[in-house]
């Protein structure tokens, strides 16, 4: 939020919004009589920055629905199918630090609107004064948005008698207002609030990072759930379309799920749910990003439902969910392991409330059969296989050291020729690589004959290895990521490392030794001076 072209400032609002409008007139059908949807969180200036948008676009004649107050990000794009509108703008920055803000576009036109945005550089004067009398100007509420989230609901007497205590947080971001109307839909018992927290507040005074998944995020959380004597932890991220879950275990100690152990506990609600309804399994689906667990994967071969991955991003998990549906599939469910969740068909994108609520409902249903949320998933553990994973970094200033580390990954026996088949490394950790998908270079060696990934190409290093120990058939899927972004966010290789086994012990153990191999051996990080967070 500060003066520069890559920067958050009102003249980028204007001509981004300008860019978008154009874009948006050009190429999306009625656009003119179909409008489109503007919200805002609480952050510092978000408020303003909607309104210049809404005011760019009623200045071209778009009608706008615009919420006056906050409103959370699942909101607008729900909003935009409601309204059938020709696309959305939301003003946040999801759980970034306080210093940030952002413009997101609920539309997946990016190349095109990026050339409309710089074809539209002159700022034109507009009335922020006159907005609000705007004949152009609709307002949107949440009515139909509550009539979705009431829909997901299956067991409502069963809620309506729990006695399990929930503690919320809100991460002094906005979710409290929709929270607090979907536990009464559900038939929930009021959840208690982490009062430092419940309030949107755009200092985040609590908090370094306001992100659920970060270390120390929920620890007034857990005081306060400790204190009231809850059962379990509910957090979502400052613009709640993320969610996160802790329960307190036997000895005391808060068991903190990761978004693919929750991922795991939904997927297999949904199955639950879906077998019930007697419908035939082979028209279930669900959908899964690259680097998220292996595990629903699993219990799909296992159970005979479809599983589908696609590249990180829930326009490729929406999208992906859309396919399947015109393909005769019903995909009541997906996810990525960044603690992103869908649910249902009208909304095909994360929504941290409605995870919220599932989660809840779904730990009343396991406390009513004397199970938690934690032995269930030791359950499925036993059906499925033991699943852990080990998601870190490495940081690099250079970006010329990271394309030499992920050029010498294609040609790691130095025998590769100039055009031809990568050359990538066949072992590691004592494991036999038995397939590498490479969605840079567009190369899969478990996808004869052709070795064409079924995904799109990444746009930058993605190269996802899968190992094998073929004694005792303990697996990993190790996936290395770098995606270019601009100069002032720090430089870093991702890496999404998964294992799977019957033995928990030797998983962990197997999981440490790739991680060290990786470091010392693929990535040569003293070599190249590569820092860990």
């Amino acid at each position: 939020m500060e003066a520069g072209w890559a920067r958050m400032n009102d003249l980028i609002i204007i001509q981004a919004s300008q860019g978008l409008c154009a874009y948006v007139l050009d190429n999306v059908k009625d656009s003119r009589s179909r409008g489109v949807v503007v919200g805002h969180d609480h952050r510092h200036h978000s408020d303003k920055w909607a309104k210049l948008t809404a005011a760019v676009f009623i200045d071209n004649g778009v009608p706008v629905y615009f919420h006056s107050g906050l409103v959370h990000t699942p909101l607008v794009p729900f909003t935009v199918k409601a309204k059938k509108a020709a696309c959305g703008v939301m003003i946040t920055a999801s759980h970034n630090p306080k210093q940030d803000n952002g413009y997101k576009i609920i539309e997946p036109h990016d190349k095109g609107i990026s050339a409309s945005i710089l074809a539209h550089q002159e700022p034109r004067p507009l009335n922020l004064e006159g907005l609000l009398a705007s004949h152009l100007l609709r307002e949107f509420d949440d009515s139909e948005y509550l009539q979705y989230i009431s829909s997901l609901c299956h067991y409502r007497s069963l809620n309506e008698q729990t006695s399990l205590k929930f503690v919320n947080t809100s991460m002094h971001g906005v979710s409290d207002s929709p929270m607090s109307k979907a536990f009464p839909l559900f038939g929930l018992p009021k959840y208690i609030h982490v009062e430092a927290q419940q309030q949107p507040d755009p200092e985040f005074p609590t908090v370094k990072f306001p992100n659920p998944e970060e270390k120390g995020a929920l620890d007034l959380a857990i005081a306060t759930a400790n204190e009231a004597g809850a059962d379990y932890i509910l957090a979502q991220d400052p613009d709640s379309d993320r969610f996160a879950a802790a329960e307190k275990g036997p000895d005391g100690k808060w068991i903190q799920f990761t978004g693919d152990q929750l991922g795991t506990l939904f997927a297999s609600a949904c199955l639950d749910k879906y077998r019930a309804s007697g419908k035939p399994l082979a028209k279930l689906a669900m959908v899964a990003s690259t680097v998220s667990s292996k595990m629903i994967e699993a219990m799909a071969r296992s159970e005979g439902f479809r599983f589908a991955e696609c590249l990180t991003g829930f326009k490729y998990i929406g999208n992906t969910a859309l396919s399947l549906v015109q393909e005769g599939y019903e995909v009541p469910f997906g996810y990525e392991e960044a603690i992103g969740f869908m649910f249902g068909s009208e909304l095909r994108d994360k929504d941290g409330v409605a995870a919220s609520v599932m989660f809840a409902e779904l730990a009343v249903t396991l406390q009513k059969a004397g199970k938690t949320a934690s032995t269930h998933l030791k359950e499925l553990y036993e059906r499925y296989g033991y699943f852990q994973t080990s998601n870190s970094y490495f940081i690099c200033t250079e970006q010329a050291t990271i394309n030499a580390i992920f050029a010498r990954l294609r040609n790691y026996d130095g025998q590769a020729t100039p055009g031809g088949t990568p050359h990538y490394p066949s072992t590691i950790a004592g494991l036999e690589v038995t397939r590498v998908c490479d969605l840079t270079v567009g190369y899969d060696s478990g996808n004869p004959p052709s070795y064409k990934p079924t995904l799109p190409l990444s746009s930058g290093h993605m190269i996802q290895f899968r190992a094998e120990n073929k004694a005792d058939g303990t697996k990993i899927t190790l996936t290395t990521r770098h995606v270019p972004r601009s100069p002032h966010h720090r430089r870093a290789i991702k890496y999404y490392l998964e294992g799977s086994g019957q033995d928990t012990t030797a998983v962990g153990e197997l999981l440490h030794k790739v991680v060290k191999e990786l470091s010392d051996v693929w990535m040569e990080a003293d070599k190249n001076g590569l820092g860990r967070p």
